[in-house]
């Protein structure tokens, strides 16, 4: 394999071998960072190396359970040894339970608490413990439009991401008091078309699904690599949640009622009648599982609002345009009514 000879860049992505992980770790190889894959099954971890080197880039697969502080930074530590500095951390490892909470083992609910919110922590941990003596690097926290506004059925994941809101918050404003210039961002997403609704513990009648609209997993790489490249401190990714966010923040009673009559039905597939391939809650589940779930039949593969918020000089020159083109219709309208 050779290897380009442009700059070497290295980031991390935590749950790096399927769904939205594996999907950013291809969309980050091919714009030319080299690559390490924090994940716990070696074949799909070995899989998402395949592709950065497909990709041209280095890459790294390492095995390690997030929700363990030791075992992320032993990571941190090797891949620095092998691959260089770590200029980009991305936290995005998961796993979810899907039930109501009073049906929900305590064992359970608490794993995914520590995968979800603790794995994230420790990974902040593990980037900023080398990031910010030498004064460089970027850690991007892969949030939610549930950690913004809670959804029935979840009450572990929605917990675990408003934890994560709170918890980057205030580790942004301390990086912030001290002058230094590492970067922290928050990219918030929408319902994706992912593994997770084919790999989590499920108590549900039927199949579960993300709440329409889905959107393809290629969609919020996009929206993490642009925010690696151009940092923010927060993004939302999708209309769905910017109507989300928004909606709740104006009305909590509205969004109360229409979840409780909605939410439901609303997370559960009946036509989708393929068995789970297991649950990976405590244990990975074999096998190299890819970017995609089940549903490529209802996913969108674009976003408008996505499409706006990384190509910004084009939408507001085409925001610029449209208003123009109204205010001259607007003008011609009324000089033809004198």
């Amino acid at each position: 394999m050779q290897f380009s000879d442009a700059r070497s860049r290295v980031a991390v992505v935590t749950g790096g071998s399927a769904g939205l992980g594996r999907a950013i770790t291809r969309e980050l190889a091919a714009r030319g960072w080299d690559v390490a894959v924090l994940a716990r099954g070696n074949d799909g971890a070995a899989a998402a190396l395949e592709d950065v080197e497909a990709a041209g880039r280095r890459g790294l697969a390492v095995l390690a359970d997030v929700s363990v502080n030791d075992e992320v930074e032993s990571a941190a530590e090797r891949i620095e040894q092998a691959l260089g500095p770590i200029e980009l951390w991305v936290n995005n490892a998961m796993t979810g339970v899907f039930g109501e909470f009073l049906e929900t083992d305590p064992e359970d609910f608490d794993r995914a608490t520590r995968v979800v919110y603790l794995g994230f922590v420790n990974g902040t941990r593990a980037a900023l413990k080398r990031m910010v003596p030498r004064d460089h690097g970027h850690v991007i926290q892969v949030g939610s439009a549930l950690g913004h506004r809670g959804i029935p059925l979840q009450a572990a994941y929605c917990a675990a991401k408003h934890a994560i809101k709170g918890f980057t918050e205030s580790v942004l404003t301390e990086l912030l008091h001290n002058g230094s210039r590492v970067k922290l961002s928050e990219v918030d997403m929408p319902a994706l078309n992912t593994i997770q609704f084919n790999w989590v513990r499920n108590a549900l009648p039927h199949h579960p699904q993300p709440v329409p609209p889905i959107y393809q997993p290629e969609v919020g790489a996009r929206a993490v690599a642009h925010v690696a490249e151009h940092p923010r401190r927060r993004t939302w990714v999708g209309e769905m949640t910017v109507a989300t966010i928004i909606g709740n923040r104006l009305s909590t009673r509205v969004a109360d009622w229409y979840l409780a009559r909605t939410g439901y039905s609303g997370q559960q597939a009946p036509d989708k009648r393929e068995a789970q391939i297991g649950v990976n809650l405590y244990e990975p589940v074999p096998g190299d599982q890819g970017a995609h779930g089940i549903f490529d039949d209802r996913a969108r593969r674009t976003s408008p609002q996505t499409w706006a918020i990384t190509h910004r000089t084009a939408a507001w020159a085409a925001a610029g345009a449209a208003l123009a083109a109204a205010a001259v219709g607007g003008s011609t309208a009324l000089r033809s009514r004198r």
